[in-house]
Protein backbone atom coordinates (compact mmCIF):
# COMPACT_ATOMS: atom_id res chain seq x y z
CA UNK A 1 0.00 0.00 0.00
CA UNK A 2 2.15 2.51 1.58
CA UNK A 3 4.54 4.09 3.74
CA UNK A 4 3.03 2.30 7.13
CA UNK A 5 0.02 -0.02 7.36
CA UNK A 6 -2.22 -0.39 10.68
CA UNK A 7 -5.54 -0.68 11.64
CA UNK A 8 -7.96 2.32 13.04
CA UNK A 9 -8.25 2.16 16.92
CA UNK A 10 -10.71 5.19 17.11
CA UNK A 11 -11.27 8.92 15.79
CA UNK A 12 -12.72 12.21 16.95
CA UNK A 13 -12.66 15.45 15.74
CA UNK A 14 -11.52 14.21 12.24
CA UNK A 15 -8.28 12.75 13.72
CA UNK A 16 -7.51 9.38 13.99
CA UNK A 17 -5.43 6.49 15.84
CA UNK A 18 -3.85 4.26 14.17
CA UNK A 19 -2.03 1.41 15.45
CA UNK A 20 0.76 0.31 13.53
CA UNK A 21 2.07 -3.26 12.85
CA UNK A 22 4.72 -3.12 15.17
CA UNK A 23 2.34 -1.80 17.98
CA UNK A 24 3.04 1.72 18.06
CA UNK A 25 0.48 4.15 17.66
CA UNK A 26 0.21 7.36 16.17
CA UNK A 27 -2.77 10.22 15.09
CA UNK A 28 -3.42 10.70 11.10
CA UNK A 29 -6.07 12.78 9.14
CA UNK A 30 -7.96 11.68 6.67
CA UNK A 31 -7.22 12.62 2.83
CA UNK A 32 -8.92 14.82 1.39
CA UNK A 33 -9.87 12.55 -1.68
CA UNK A 34 -11.29 10.13 1.02
CA UNK A 35 -13.33 11.77 2.82
CA UNK A 36 -17.42 11.45 2.68
CA UNK A 37 -19.18 13.86 0.54
CA UNK A 38 -22.57 13.61 -1.44
CA UNK A 39 -21.15 12.32 -4.15
CA UNK A 40 -20.80 8.57 -1.85
CA UNK A 41 -17.18 7.49 -0.83
CA UNK A 42 -16.05 5.24 1.98
CA UNK A 43 -17.16 6.44 5.91
CA UNK A 44 -13.81 5.67 7.61
CA UNK A 45 -14.70 3.37 10.26
CA UNK A 46 -12.53 2.13 13.43
CA UNK A 47 -11.20 -1.37 12.10
CA UNK A 48 -10.59 -0.73 9.34
CA UNK A 49 -7.21 -1.52 7.78
CA UNK A 50 -5.15 2.30 6.24
CA UNK A 51 -2.23 2.91 4.65
CA UNK A 52 -0.49 5.94 6.00
CA UNK A 53 1.97 8.40 3.84
CA UNK A 54 3.62 11.21 5.81
CA UNK A 55 2.19 15.10 4.99
CA UNK A 56 3.77 18.21 4.36
CA UNK A 57 4.17 19.00 7.83
CA UNK A 58 5.59 15.91 9.20
CA UNK A 59 2.18 14.59 10.56
CA UNK A 60 0.17 11.44 8.96
CA UNK A 61 -2.33 11.00 6.51
CA UNK A 62 -4.31 7.94 5.62
CA UNK A 63 -3.97 7.64 2.15
CA UNK A 64 -5.79 4.07 1.39
CA UNK A 65 -8.40 2.33 2.85
CA UNK A 66 -8.17 -1.75 2.45
CA UNK A 67 -11.20 -3.48 0.96
CA UNK A 68 -13.28 -4.72 3.81
CA UNK A 69 -13.94 -8.18 4.66
CA UNK A 70 -16.52 -7.79 6.65
CA UNK A 71 -18.54 -5.13 8.81
CA UNK A 72 -21.36 -4.87 11.19
CA UNK A 73 -23.76 -2.08 10.23
CA UNK A 74 -26.89 -0.74 11.39
CA UNK A 75 -29.74 1.66 9.89
CA UNK A 76 -29.61 5.17 11.23
CA UNK A 77 -31.55 6.32 13.93
CA UNK A 78 -35.13 7.59 14.35
CA UNK A 79 -36.87 8.26 10.99
CA UNK A 80 -33.31 8.64 8.81
CA UNK A 81 -32.64 6.07 6.01
CA UNK A 82 -29.00 5.35 5.88
CA UNK A 83 -26.54 3.17 7.40
CA UNK A 84 -24.23 3.46 10.07
CA UNK A 85 -21.31 0.94 10.08
CA UNK A 86 -20.20 0.55 13.60
CA UNK A 87 -17.00 -1.85 13.21
CA UNK A 88 -15.32 -3.08 9.90
CA UNK A 89 -13.32 -6.32 9.53
CA UNK A 90 -14.94 -8.01 12.22
CA UNK A 91 -14.52 -11.87 12.89
CA UNK A 92 -17.41 -12.32 15.60
CA UNK A 93 -19.98 -10.05 17.40
CA UNK A 94 -20.41 -10.76 21.23
CA UNK A 95 -23.93 -9.55 22.34
CA UNK A 96 -24.19 -9.01 25.99
CA UNK A 97 -27.33 -8.87 27.75
CA UNK A 98 -27.91 -8.82 32.05
CA UNK A 99 -29.60 -11.22 33.63
CA UNK A 100 -31.46 -9.13 35.60
CA UNK A 101 -30.77 -5.02 36.44
CA UNK A 102 -32.26 -4.80 33.60
CA UNK A 103 -34.07 -7.63 32.49
CA UNK A 104 -33.39 -9.28 29.48
CA UNK A 105 -35.56 -8.37 26.24
CA UNK A 106 -35.53 -12.11 24.42
CA UNK A 107 -37.51 -9.74 21.27
CA UNK A 108 -33.76 -7.06 21.57
CA UNK A 109 -31.64 -10.39 21.79
CA UNK A 110 -33.23 -11.75 18.92
CA UNK A 111 -32.85 -8.28 17.10
CA UNK A 112 -29.15 -7.74 17.78
CA UNK A 113 -28.43 -11.65 16.97
CA UNK A 114 -30.33 -11.08 13.00
CA UNK A 115 -27.85 -8.09 13.03
CA UNK A 116 -24.92 -10.58 13.12
CA UNK A 117 -26.53 -12.55 10.79
CA UNK A 118 -27.78 -10.09 8.35
CA UNK A 119 -23.78 -8.80 8.34
CA UNK A 120 -22.71 -12.51 7.96
CA UNK A 121 -21.31 -12.41 10.97
CA UNK A 122 -20.46 -15.24 14.02
CA UNK A 123 -22.01 -14.61 17.12
CA UNK A 124 -22.26 -15.54 20.80
CA UNK A 125 -24.59 -14.31 23.52
CA UNK A 126 -23.30 -13.48 27.04
CA UNK A 127 -25.61 -13.37 29.61
CA UNK A 128 -24.08 -10.78 32.82
CA UNK A 129 -24.59 -10.49 36.00
CA UNK A 130 -25.53 -13.72 36.55
CA UNK A 131 -24.69 -13.65 40.65
CA UNK A 132 -28.18 -11.63 40.62
CA UNK A 133 -30.48 -14.50 39.63
CA UNK A 134 -31.01 -18.47 40.08
CA UNK A 135 -28.66 -19.98 37.60
CA UNK A 136 -31.99 -22.38 36.55
CA UNK A 137 -34.09 -19.31 35.82
CA UNK A 138 -31.88 -18.75 32.49
CA UNK A 139 -31.62 -21.81 31.26
CA UNK A 140 -34.41 -21.85 29.63
CA UNK A 141 -33.78 -18.81 27.99
CA UNK A 142 -30.43 -19.78 27.29
CA UNK A 143 -31.99 -23.67 25.50
CA UNK A 144 -33.17 -21.06 22.82
CA UNK A 145 -30.17 -19.99 21.73
CA UNK A 146 -28.03 -23.14 21.91
CA UNK A 147 -30.42 -24.91 19.85
CA UNK A 148 -30.35 -22.14 17.74
CA UNK A 149 -26.40 -22.98 17.61
CA UNK A 150 -25.16 -19.79 19.43
CA UNK A 151 -22.77 -20.10 21.90
CA UNK A 152 -23.75 -18.63 25.32
CA UNK A 153 -21.74 -17.43 28.24
CA UNK A 154 -23.07 -16.59 31.71
CA UNK A 155 -20.51 -14.35 33.18
CA UNK A 156 -20.03 -12.92 36.32
CA UNK A 157 -17.61 -9.98 37.72
CA UNK A 158 -18.88 -10.03 40.92
CA UNK A 159 -18.04 -14.22 41.33
CA UNK A 160 -15.44 -14.22 38.27
CA UNK A 161 -17.87 -16.80 36.60
CA UNK A 162 -17.20 -18.07 32.95
CA UNK A 163 -14.22 -14.81 32.30
CA UNK A 164 -11.69 -17.14 31.56
CA UNK A 165 -13.77 -19.34 28.64
CA UNK A 166 -15.19 -15.47 27.35
CA UNK A 167 -11.64 -14.65 27.01
CA UNK A 168 -10.53 -17.68 25.47
CA UNK A 169 -13.23 -16.97 22.86
CA UNK A 170 -11.76 -13.91 22.26
CA UNK A 171 -8.04 -14.66 21.52
CA UNK A 172 -6.87 -13.97 18.13
CA UNK A 173 -9.91 -12.83 16.52
CA UNK A 174 -11.37 -9.17 16.17
CA UNK A 175 -14.87 -9.02 18.74
CA UNK A 176 -17.25 -6.42 18.41
CA UNK A 177 -19.18 -6.01 21.91
CA UNK A 178 -22.49 -4.70 21.41
CA UNK A 179 -25.76 -4.85 23.52
CA UNK A 180 -28.13 -2.36 25.39
CA UNK A 181 -26.85 -0.02 28.06
CA UNK A 182 -26.37 -0.83 31.42
CA UNK A 183 -25.87 -4.72 30.59
CA UNK A 184 -22.56 -4.48 32.17
CA UNK A 185 -20.63 -4.49 29.23
CA UNK A 186 -17.44 -1.52 30.13
CA UNK A 187 -17.21 -3.25 33.29
CA UNK A 188 -16.97 -6.62 31.76
CA UNK A 189 -14.15 -5.08 29.68
CA UNK A 190 -12.42 -3.84 32.17
CA UNK A 191 -12.19 -7.22 34.03
CA UNK A 192 -10.86 -9.17 30.74
CA UNK A 193 -8.49 -5.88 29.64
CA UNK A 194 -7.21 -5.04 33.27
CA UNK A 195 -6.26 -1.57 32.50
CA UNK A 196 -8.07 -0.01 29.73
CA UNK A 197 -10.26 1.62 32.59
CA UNK A 198 -13.24 2.20 30.38
CA UNK A 199 -15.49 4.46 32.07
CA UNK A 200 -19.14 3.14 33.90
CA UNK A 201 -21.64 4.52 35.53
CA UNK A 202 -24.37 2.59 38.13
CA UNK A 203 -28.08 2.04 36.49
CA UNK A 204 -30.55 4.53 36.80
CA UNK A 205 -33.00 3.46 39.12
CA UNK A 206 -35.70 4.88 37.64
CA UNK A 207 -36.12 4.42 34.16
CA UNK A 208 -33.89 0.62 34.79
CA UNK A 209 -32.36 1.69 31.58
CA UNK A 210 -27.87 2.74 31.62
CA UNK A 211 -26.63 5.84 30.92
CA UNK A 212 -24.20 5.84 28.25
CA UNK A 213 -21.14 5.50 28.56
CA UNK A 214 -19.28 4.86 25.48
CA UNK A 215 -19.19 8.02 22.92
CA UNK A 216 -18.16 6.38 20.19
CA UNK A 217 -16.66 2.96 19.17
CA UNK A 218 -13.20 2.05 20.28
CA UNK A 219 -10.73 -1.11 18.97
CA UNK A 220 -8.53 -2.24 21.82
CA UNK A 221 -5.92 -4.62 21.18
CA UNK A 222 -5.82 -7.80 23.39
CA UNK A 223 -2.99 -8.25 25.45
CA UNK A 224 -1.24 -11.51 24.01
CA UNK A 225 -3.19 -12.48 21.35
CA UNK A 226 -2.07 -13.14 17.68
CA UNK A 227 -3.90 -10.26 16.25
CA UNK A 228 -6.71 -9.91 18.86
CA UNK A 229 -8.85 -7.04 18.91
CA UNK A 230 -12.30 -5.67 21.10
CA UNK A 231 -14.47 -3.53 19.39
CA UNK A 232 -16.26 -1.72 22.60
CA UNK A 233 -19.60 0.14 20.57
CA UNK A 234 -21.68 2.25 22.45
CA UNK A 235 -24.69 1.24 24.23
CA UNK A 236 -27.84 1.09 21.54
CA UNK A 237 -31.05 2.15 22.71
CA UNK A 238 -32.72 2.09 19.25
CA UNK A 239 -30.82 -0.55 16.98
CA UNK A 240 -32.22 -0.62 13.42
CA UNK A 241 -31.61 -3.26 10.79
CA UNK A 242 -29.62 -2.18 7.39
CA UNK A 243 -29.85 -3.74 3.77
CA UNK A 244 -32.02 -6.98 5.30
CA UNK A 245 -35.22 -7.25 2.58
CA UNK A 246 -38.34 -9.03 4.53
CA UNK A 247 -38.24 -12.02 2.11
CA UNK A 248 -34.95 -13.39 3.81
CA UNK A 249 -35.22 -12.98 7.37
CA UNK A 250 -36.10 -16.27 7.66
CA UNK A 251 -32.53 -16.91 6.82
CA UNK A 252 -30.97 -15.59 10.14
CA UNK A 253 -33.01 -17.79 12.44
CA UNK A 254 -30.40 -20.53 12.32
CA UNK A 255 -32.70 -23.37 13.55
CA UNK A 256 -34.93 -22.65 10.27
CA UNK A 257 -32.28 -23.46 7.81
CA UNK A 258 -33.24 -27.29 7.90
CA UNK A 259 -36.87 -26.73 7.41
CA UNK A 260 -36.85 -23.93 4.43
CA UNK A 261 -36.98 -26.35 1.67
CA UNK A 262 -39.70 -28.12 3.33
CA UNK A 263 -42.54 -25.70 3.46
CA UNK A 264 -44.95 -26.13 0.65
CA UNK A 265 -44.04 -22.64 -0.51
CA UNK A 266 -40.91 -21.32 -2.15
CA UNK A 267 -41.52 -17.50 -0.50
CA UNK A 268 -43.81 -18.63 2.30
CA UNK A 269 -43.75 -16.12 5.17
CA UNK A 270 -44.13 -19.04 7.85
CA UNK A 271 -46.81 -16.70 9.25
CA UNK A 272 -49.91 -18.74 8.21
CA UNK A 273 -49.38 -20.77 5.11
CA UNK A 274 -50.35 -24.46 4.40
CA UNK A 275 -47.99 -27.08 4.76
CA UNK A 276 -45.54 -24.42 6.66
CA UNK A 277 -42.82 -26.74 8.17
CA UNK A 278 -41.88 -23.83 10.57
CA UNK A 279 -45.31 -23.43 11.37
CA UNK A 280 -45.08 -27.51 11.97
CA UNK A 281 -42.13 -27.25 14.15
CA UNK A 282 -43.25 -24.61 16.64
CA UNK A 283 -46.57 -26.67 17.19
CA UNK A 284 -44.53 -29.71 17.50
CA UNK A 285 -42.55 -27.88 20.26
CA UNK A 286 -39.02 -29.01 18.67
CA UNK A 287 -38.71 -24.91 17.25
CA UNK A 288 -38.55 -22.02 19.86
CA UNK A 289 -41.79 -20.57 20.08
CA UNK A 290 -40.13 -17.00 21.25
CA UNK A 291 -38.15 -17.05 18.53
CA UNK A 292 -40.71 -17.79 15.68
CA UNK A 293 -42.66 -14.91 17.10
CA UNK A 294 -39.41 -13.02 17.35
CA UNK A 295 -39.36 -13.44 13.48
CA UNK A 296 -42.86 -12.41 12.78
CA UNK A 297 -42.49 -8.79 15.09
CA UNK A 298 -38.99 -8.52 13.25
CA UNK A 299 -40.33 -9.14 9.81
CA UNK A 300 -43.37 -6.64 10.37
CA UNK A 301 -40.86 -4.21 11.26
CA UNK A 302 -38.74 -4.86 7.95
CA UNK A 303 -41.52 -4.31 5.76
CA UNK A 304 -42.87 -1.11 7.40
CA UNK A 305 -38.68 0.16 6.48
CA UNK A 306 -39.37 -1.23 3.06
CA UNK A 307 -42.55 0.30 2.73
CA UNK A 308 -41.01 4.19 4.26
CA UNK A 309 -37.48 3.84 2.50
Amino acid sequence: MSDRDGIVLHGTGGVWRVRLADGEECDATLAGRLKQDDRGGVKLAVGDRVALAEDDRGGWRIAEIAARTAVLSRREPGRRAGERVLAANVDQVIVVFAAAQPEPHVRMIDRFLVIAEGNDLRARLVLNKVDLVDPSALDTLAADYLAAGYPVHRTSIKNGVGLAALRAALNGRVSAFTGPSGVGKSSLLNVLLPGIDLRTQEISASVNKGRHTTVGARLIALPDSDGGYLVDTPGLREVGMWGLPSRELDHCFPEFASLLHDCRFADCAHEHEPDCAILAAVAAGTLSRARHESYLKLREELQVAERRY
